[in-house]
């Protein structure tokens, strides 16, 4: 390879540096392409274009030596570790680390997983797949700032399907992630290792992704809490996405109260960074609605989805649950959507 030392001009003064941006081509290399190619150019034509060469090749150069912009990251953290086999339960971990959040705040004292489509600053970020192996964030998520400024502490990146596409547990590049329940099972996905982990008690909560079921379909599968929330309702900021306008961040937790308080803090405007989100955006105190129950309110059953079901059994079962909502005091009707099929 050819090299060119060009000299810049810097803030400390001036200097040589021989280690170019970029290394552009001698007039040897220009005329050799010139007779590959049957351009016929002339020496001074290839001249021409070697300048031209180089006087871009200086302006990369300054470019390169300019310093990189970087957010700032408020809390302190190293880069972790990817877990050995005994060192990662149910292969639900992608990324192993230890950043703890504020003092004091609505999570403190809580373990938070991170599915591994959300930016941590300084630790490395798969998504489920190789194609991103080695990438390692500069910047927090914005829900990933906000767990550790209420006081969580983030533990590491749950192992999730390869680029969240799949609604099983087996297909991440870390290989299967496995059920608490029933280690022979799938565990759902595509945020599989975060359901897996809360379920198997490594963590208190964690967060998921959600775009066709990647929060539901794992959280019911083990046995778990889980919420799709309401569109733009969380900040998609800074996490890895397959579509705009149907992905969705949410919470993950062994009970319907930390469900809800990790909604508390992850809901909310985002300063106008995520483009989903009104500026009017308001979030609920939703631990404290907890109790106040649910008479009045109207659950639709969907005849399209039940119909549509292939497992007779499981249409049952689902639809008798759901009418149970009933004696709790809402209003449970069969409604149709005939869009639903398509």
């Amino acid at each position: 390879m050819n090299y060119i030392t060009t000299k810049s001009t810097m803030a400390s003064g001036q200097g040589l540096y021989k280690s170019p941006a970029v290394c552009p081509p001698t007039e040897d290399d220009l005329q050799k392409l010139s007779e590959e190619l049957n351009l016929k150019c002339t020496t001074e034509e290839i001249q021409a274009i070697t300048a031209q060469f180089k006087s871009t090749a200086t302006s990369y150069q300054r470019l390169s030596e300019l310093p990189e912009p970087a957010l700032p990251v408020k809390y302190p953290r190293v880069p972790g570790y990817r877990p050995a086999e005994n060192d990662n339960p149910y292969n639900a971990w992608s990324w192993k680390c230890d950043i703890k959040g504020a003092a004091t705040g609505r999570l403190a004292g809580k373990t938070v997983g991170i599915k591994d489509n959300i930016a941590v600053a300084g630790v490395p970020m798969m998504n489920g797949s190789k194609i991103l192996e080695g990438y390692v964030p500069e910047f927090d998520a914005t829900v990933v700032t906000r767990v550790l400024d209420a006081g969580g502490r983030i533990l590491g990146k749950t192992a999730c399907e390869d680029l969240c596409y799949s609604g099983c547990s087996s297909t991440c590049s870390s290989g299967p992630v496995r059920n608490p329940v029933d280690e022979t099972r799938t565990v759902g996905g595509s945020s599989s290792g975060s359901a897996a982990l809360v379920a198997g008690k490594v963590v208190d909560m964690a967060i998921g992704g959600d775009q066709g079921g990647s929060i539901r379909i794992p959280a019911s599968w083990s046995g778990i809490v889980g919420i799709k929330p309401t569109w733009g309702l969380v900040p998609y900021t800074g996490a890895m996405p397959i579509e705009l306008t149907v992905d969705h961040l949410g919470p993950m937790a062994a009970n319907v109260h930390d469900c809800a308080l990790l909604l508390e803090v992850l809901a909310g405007y985002d300063e106008g960074r995520d483009p989903r989100q009104p500026r009017d955006l308001k979030s609920e105190p939703y631990t404290t609605l907890l109790d106040k129950g649910i008479s009045g309110k109207k659950i639709g059953l969907l005849q399209e989805g039940f119909s549509n079901c292939t497992e007779q059994d499981v249409a049952e079962m689902v639809e008798q649950a759901a009418l149970t909502l009933a004696k709790a005091g809402a209003k449970v009707e069969k409604v149709s959507v005939p869009m639903h099929l398509d």
